[in-house]
């Protein structure tokens, strides 16, 4: 009888859970429901970091929520440019919701999440600190064969895994530099943070000034395998 008890008590436990389960899959807002599909216009949540990454493993659906946000952008071969560097599943962007001031090939992952933060972190903190919108991003790239500074070990740049933004333009004629504006108390330099702040819930790695000096001047975003937000 103790045994029949247990056995009862331990199906009801699992009915329980998967009745959770399935309670939050059909209410769970989409930004922090990780049944639901990724869409770039979702408002970040927490589930919006673990979408990103299956992103990482599944090209087609990453593509369809390019597609799906309206992001235009030219499709890349998948090739290796040599030892340790080329790219898969990458693009070249043509179109995002701002202006960069180069030509940007990455991989669609490294995509997705640069949009879903131009989108829910650059553009309303612009608005919001600083009163202009954001007419041009200047980036010193994001695809490059090379090491990581001062290592031996191939940057996620040698992907098309990563980009480095230097400064914004705004539309009132203004530029916001990483370099000047990182550690002053302004509204540069609150809104310089929070864009950092913003992109560590979305990418793998993001760097800035308070890493080392090679950073002292830009922000590095990746969508590799590290974990660091610095």
């Amino acid at each position: 009888m103790r045994e029949i008890r247990r056995n009862l008590v331990y199906i009801l436990a699992l009915i329980g859970v998967a009745l959770a389960i399935w309670l939050y899959a059909a209410k769970a807002p989409a930004q922090h429901n990780p049944f639901k599909e990724l869409s770039l216009e979702d408002p970040i949540g927490i589930a919006t970091y673990r979408k990103l990454t299956h992103a990482k493993h599944n090209p087609d659906e990453c593509f369809d929520a390019l597609d799906a946000a309206g992001i235009l952008y030219t499709p890349r071969e998948d090739q290796s440019t040599g030892k340790g560097c080329g790219f898969q599943n990458a693009l070249t962007l043509d179109r995002s919701t701002t202006p960069y001031s180069a030509t940007l090939a990455m991989t669609c992952a490294q995509t997705a999440a640069l949009y879903i933060w131009e989108r829910h972190v650059l553009l309303p903190e612009a608005e919001a600190q600083l009163g202009s919108p954001v007419s041009e991003i200047v980036t010193y790239g994001s695809y490059a064969c090379r090491n990581m500074a001062g290592s031996r070990r191939r940057s996620q740049h040698a992907t098309a895994n990563a980009i480095d933004i230097a400064a914004f333009k705004l539309a009132d004629g203004r530029i916001v530099d990483v370099k000047s504006n990182w550690d002053r108390n302004t509204p540069e330099g609150d809104f310089l943070k929070a864009l950092h702040s913003g992109a560590c819930r979305l990418f793998s790695v993001t760097l800035g000034p308070d890493y080392n000096a090679a950073h002292a001047d830009h922000f590095h975003f990746d969508m590799g395998s590290g974990d660091v937000c610095r």
